[in-house]
């Protein structure tokens, strides 16, 4: 044998030699070569052959036990094929490596040491020639040695990877994809060891992991080696990066959420032998991110560099999984493997999978929801491995984590609950994988259920996945949008939660007519924005140090509200870019600011607060004009630094002209002054909307016209002062209904109003989405959008297109209508 056919340096590798290196070494051989150059930094190394593992089994005649220790094996007897697995790595084990091939080994071993130095360590890590494709991960089914220093350890991690091709998971994961034991081959890799246990490590994805959305970039990390991030043992961070922007050349991270990162994995000896083992993380990193801004959008650009590559070879997108590391010595960021992401890529564009929880019960655990659906059963509490055979088809599995071997139970469960873990844990893959839902890093799943309670597990309320206790009713439609005709009426949707807002946008629509503000303050921001300018009026100690643990990390509290309200914000308008997305300044009531921490040491007791100290007259006040700053400055940050100018914004309940010319006034002196030329980007200038709610809004929409750029008729307000109803109240709520013909005649006015001044109109209250007459009377006066909840947008769509279609409307597309299949389950 000559040593080209034992060894193969990364850069003599590429994506088209998976049959000689395997799919991991070949990808990361594919990226030293191609991508070195764009900015993709890999860990030099080196492949130990298939024909090398091949090479090894042929001298040992070891060919004819492997196949009499598997013939015949069913997999599903888990304790039978524990047994014979080990059998078969015994065999492997026990066959020596040629003096050929150690000698090669050595030799590349010798050279990875000159080009790193005497002081390297090795990470060696199993390839084999069925791994890493485009239909099947194998993600974790083989074995990984890191820290490797030594030729006698090199040696033995080598012979360890060739017999974990017969380990339990990799054994029966090729059965269920009907993939012959014996046409699969083992190479290793031996690179550069990342000292990530003295730094950070992770995972990323191009795309949305629980919805597909492909515009984005999905990065987790946690501090140490990234064992424990894939394994799920901790809640890691988790950024987002617009692709469309990054590519732009804008420079800022979408959205992030800060991990608890309770424990890092480093390196320790243990009888003699390098090891791992957790240790708690420091108070101090966990309260802060593993990696800055700026190294989450390196990671992001190298990201982008490999889909975009991988996706040429294939000559179609190809999503991206993407393991990173930062090396804690030099303190570079590197990229240690990359494989097709083989989930959420191969769900059939045009489709929506709708799942509604018909009732509620008592919640016995909430954590991050995976995979957007519901199920329901048994729940079985595994402790230990060893129960592991007490598992039954359709019983819910608990755990406080789940791992690799765990893949032949996790395929017969209706759902997976652990304690511990994040959205890029092994449990959360294997579920996406296994198409059922899966609730992650609850923290008191196994103590809170017990083996053989009743529950259903919902993953289809946004991102907080929640345990119920029962057998609850929920209804499943499986919707093909691809063919839904577009009526000339554009509609858009509502929305409020920046969590559910990738996958509402994959519904047909023209984008949003109302993004709510005030949603991302009560449940991301939590505190009254005054209160964050001003926190030293507040005079209980209390509430001061819970502001402190909210702002924490931000030079000043203020900053806190800035970030994140942009954030919740450029989240939707990324969902839905380059549609428009119209978002509503804040229009809290008094009572429900000061429900806010801190918010009652700067609001007033008012009787009505629905018509009292709410919109517009609020931004410009002393009471509350640098809480409106920081509104601007947020919505400035979306557009100006982020690129996400399809934001247009809105001025809620705007009493009079003369106090609309104060709120453009104040917003001009914040950097968001209205009108403007197309820059070079082809963007327009800013936008600003105001709500038509007030009859005044109706009787002066000449004047209002000449200050804003378009009208959204918000009917349920505008109906409560058109009839004097005050719609908080239970006593006259008999008397509150958008179908009054004075409201009518009210919206029909706002309509030709808007349009006798060349201005947009829509609508975005309530009633359309209630009732279809409504919906048609809009079309028929000519509206030109209506802006609907995500639960009506198909049915109103289908209700347009059929009014159109009498008035003789062609729509915008020849499509025909979605298709649905819809499932009710019942409790037995």
């Amino acid at each position: 044998m000559n040593t080209q056919a034992h060894i193969r340096w990364f850069a003599e590798t590429g994506a088209d030699d998976v049959a000689l290196v395997g799919g991991k070494n070949a990808s990361l051989g594919e990226m030293v070569r191609e991508l070195g150059s764009q900015g993709v930094r890999v860990p030099n190394g080196f492949s130990v052959t298939a024909q090398a593992y091949r090479y090894v089994l042929d001298q040992a005649n070891a060919w004819p036990g492997l196949r009499a220790t598997l013939d015949g094996l069913d997999v599903k007897n888990v304790d039978d094929l524990a047994r014979r697995a080990q059998q078969a790595r015994d065999i492997i084990q026990s066959a020596p490596l040629p003096e050929d091939l150690v000698a090669d080994i050595t030799a590349a071993y010798a050279r990875l040491q000159a080009e790193y130095g005497e002081t390297l360590t090795l990470a060696v890590r199993s390839s084999a020639t069925a791994e890493d494709l485009p239909t099947a991960s194998f993600a974790g089914q083989h074995e990984t040695f890191l820290n490797i220093a030594g030729q006698a350890r090199l040696l033995d991690a080598v012979r360890q990877c060739f017999a974990s091709l017969f380990k339990d998971r990799a054994i029966a994961y090729r059965v269920d994809h009907g993939i012959d034991h014996f046409k699969v081959y083992q190479s290793v890799g031996v690179m550069k060891m990342v000292r990530a246990d003295r730094g950070a490590s992770g995972v990323i994805f191009t795309l949305d992991t629980e919805t597909g959305f492909r515009d984005v970039v999905f990065v987790t990390g946690a501090w140490g080696l990234g064992e424990n991030v894939v394994q799920g043992t901790v809640d890691p961070d988790e950024f987002y990066v617009f692709k469309p922007t990054l590519k732009q050349g804008y420079r800022t991270v979408l959205r992030r959420k800060l991990g608890s990162k309770e424990i890092r994995m480093v390196y320790a000896k243990a009888a003699g032998r390098e090891t791992t083992r957790n240790m708690p993380t420091p108070l101090e990193d966990q309260t802060r991110y593993c990696i800055s801004d700026e190294e989450v959008l390196e990671l992001a650009d190298a990201a982008v560099t490999i889909e975009a590559h991988y996706s040429r070879r294939s000559g179609s997108p190809m999503p991206m999984d993407i393991e990173w590391a930062r090396d804690g010595l030099d303190g570079k960021l590197y990229i240690v493997q990359a494989r097709p992401e083989t989930v959420a890529a191969q769900k059939p564009p045009g489709t929506v999978d709708d799942f509604r929880l018909n009732a509620k019960g008592p919640v016995l655990a909430s954590g991050g929801a995976v995979g957007g659906k519901i199920a329901s059963g048994r729940a079985r509490v595994i402790h230990d491995v060893s129960e592991l055979n007490q598992f039954q088809p359709g019983e819910v599995l608990v755990a406080d984590t789940t791992m690799p071997d765990w893949g032949t139970v996790m395929k017969i469960a209706a759902a997976v609950v652990t304690n511990r873990g994040g959205r890029t844990c092994h449990a959360a893959i294997v579920a996406r994988e296994m198409g059922i839902p899966a609730v992650v890093g609850c923290g008191n799943a196994t103590t809170a259920i017990r083996t053989g309670d009743e529950i259903t597990v919902s993953c289809a309320e946004g991102s907080t996945g929640h345990i119920y206790a029962g057998l609850l009713p929920f209804t499943t439609t499986h919707i093909d949008v691809a063919g839904l005709a577009r009526p000339q009426t554009h509609v858009m949707v509502n929305i409020a939660n920046p969590d559910t807002a990738f996958q509402v946008a994959q519904l047909p629509n023209d984008g949003v007519g109302l993004a709510r503000m005030e949603f991302i303050v009560a449940e991301h921001i939590r505190a009254h924005p005054m209160a964050l300018v001003h926190p030293e009026k507040i005079d209980d100690a209390s509430v001061r140090d819970e502001i402190a643990h909210l702002t924490r990390g931000h030079a000043k509290p203020a900053d806190y509200f800035v970030r994140q309200l942009s954030e919740g914000v450029a989240t939707i308008a990324a969902a839905f870019y380059p549609k428009p997305v119209i978002v509503r300044m804040s229009d809290f009531k008094t009572n429900e600011y000061a429900s806010l921490l801190g918010g009652r040491w700067f609001e007033a007791a008012e009787a009505n607060p629905m018509i009292g100290f709410r919109g517009a007259s609020r931004y410009a006040h002393p009471a509350y004009a640098e809480g409106f700053a920081l509104e601007c400055a947020a919505m400035k940050r979306v557009r100006d630094d982020m690129g996400l100018t399809n934001v247009k914004l809105m001025i809620p309940f705007c009493r009079r002209v003369e106090e609309g010319e104060r709120v453009l006034q104040a917003m001009a002196s914040h950097g968001l002054a209205r009108g403007g030329q197309a820059d070079d980007k082809g963007d327009k200038g800013l936008e600003i909307y105001v709500m038509c709610e007030i009859p005044n809004n109706v009787i002066q929409v000449d004047a209002f016209a000449r200050l804003f750029d378009g009208f959204s008729i918000g009917s349920n307000d505008l109906t409560q002062l058109v009839l004097g109803v005050d719609r908080d109240s239970d006593i006259v709520a008999f008397d509150f209904d958008e179908r009054d013909a004075g409201v009518k005649e009210m919206i029909r006015q706002t309509i030709e109003g808007a349009h006798r001044n060349q201005r947009h109109v829509g609508i975005c209250g309530q009633a359309p989405s209630d009732y279809p007459e409504i919906a048609q009377y809009l079309v028929e006066l000519g509206i030109d959008s209506i802006s609907v909840t995500p639960d009506t947008l198909l049915r109103t769509t289908r209700d347009v297109l059929a009014v159109e279609a009498r008035l003789g409307r062609a729509p915008r597309n020849t499509a025909t209508g979605p298709t649905f299949s819809t499932f009710t389950r019942k409790p037995s």
